[in-house]
């Protein structure tokens, strides 16, 4: 079976086909991807790779090639769950109608092939998009926390602090979104920068300390949050490129925290050893409370 491995819907098709044992035990099914240079093309009747990646294609162990409706009817007939499909559509005069249903679709695939691309997740195990979608929502709040921050603060060492980890947030965000298609983000982005705005805004009020304290609260969150992820794919080596990103996010997030420790511990007029105030502490146990709650939510919506 040749197919177009860069087709989405081509990609969704084969994989229900995949999970399927021939009916024959004496027969088999090889899955060839033709938009990989590296397949070899059928030696038949001269037909260009482009050829094969327009239209649908079956080889049958003869050496006959199908195409189209034929080239499905055939597939059909040989898997389980298919078989009566391929039956009917070799029935005498159906396979034509097929062709022509065939034919009418081709026209409308590249724009359905946009529309599934804007959901397409190749680079994300299945069981990981919710968490993607929560990440690239956090990595949002994150730019905006320190937007937050630099419209309210006047102290030098907190914009400058504030405007070096907003840009490292900004390219978590843009790489996030390089694997993270559009329509399988959270519907509630603004409510997430307005939310993140608020959570810089409100401590830059009462000073550096409370900033920094605020920074520490939502990155030792961040951290166990991007944990949790690497935890599960550790035991992928087919998605390490996810796996790196996730690592280096988290790096850097932890280098945020450690950062904003120290400098609100450096504070002027702090004692050693001395604690943060009680509201100080109800404030940071409120964030990370409702960082988890935004999960749960960016998770689903």
């Amino acid at each position: 079976m040749l197919y177009d491995g860069g087709c989405p819907l081509c990609r969704r098709e084969i994989a229900v086909y995949r999970d399927l044992v021939p009916l024959n035990a004496a027969q088999r099914v090889d899955y060839a991807d033709v938009s990989d240079a590296s397949t070899p093309l059928p030696a038949t009747d001269g037909r260009t790779r482009a050829d094969y990646l327009a239209r649908f294609h079956v080889r049958r162990a003869n050496g006959e090639l199908l195409h189209g409706a034929a080239a499905f009817v055939a597939l059909w007939q040989a898997l389980p769950g298919w078989r009566w499909l391929g039956r009917f559509g070799a029935l005498p005069g159906v396979t034509p109608l097929l062709e022509l249903a065939y034919r009418g679709f081709l026209p409308l695939r590249p724009s359905l092939q946009r529309l599934a691309r804007a959901w397409d997740t190749p680079a994300i195990p299945a069981d990981l998009v919710a968490d993607l979608r929560s990440d690239q929502a956090g990595e949002t709040g994150a730019v905006w926390i320190y937007n937050g921050v630099l419209a309210v603060s006047r102290n030098a060492g907190v914009r400058a602090f504030a405007q070096r980890h907003r840009e490292t947030e900004r390219l978590h965000l843009q790489r996030i979104n390089e694997v993270l298609p559009p329509l399988r983000r959270s519907w509630l982005l603004v409510p997430w920068r307005v939310a993140g705005f608020a959570t810089g805004a409100l401590p830059a009020l009462f000073g550096p300390r409370a900033v920094y304290a605020t920074i520490a609260a939502v990155e030792t969150f961040v951290d166990r949050h991007y944990q949790q992820q690497i935890d599960q794919l550790a035991s992928r080596p087919d998605h390490a490129a996810l796996l790196a990103l996730l690592r280096e996010c988290q790096a850097d997030e932890c280098e945020h925290r450690d950062e904003a420790a120290a400098s609100a511990c450096a504070q002027p007029g702090r004692q050693p050893n001395m604690q943060p105030s009680a509201l100080l502490r109800g404030w940071c146990a409120l964030v990370g409370w409702g960082s988890g709650v935004a999960v749960h939510l960016a998770r689903r919506v």
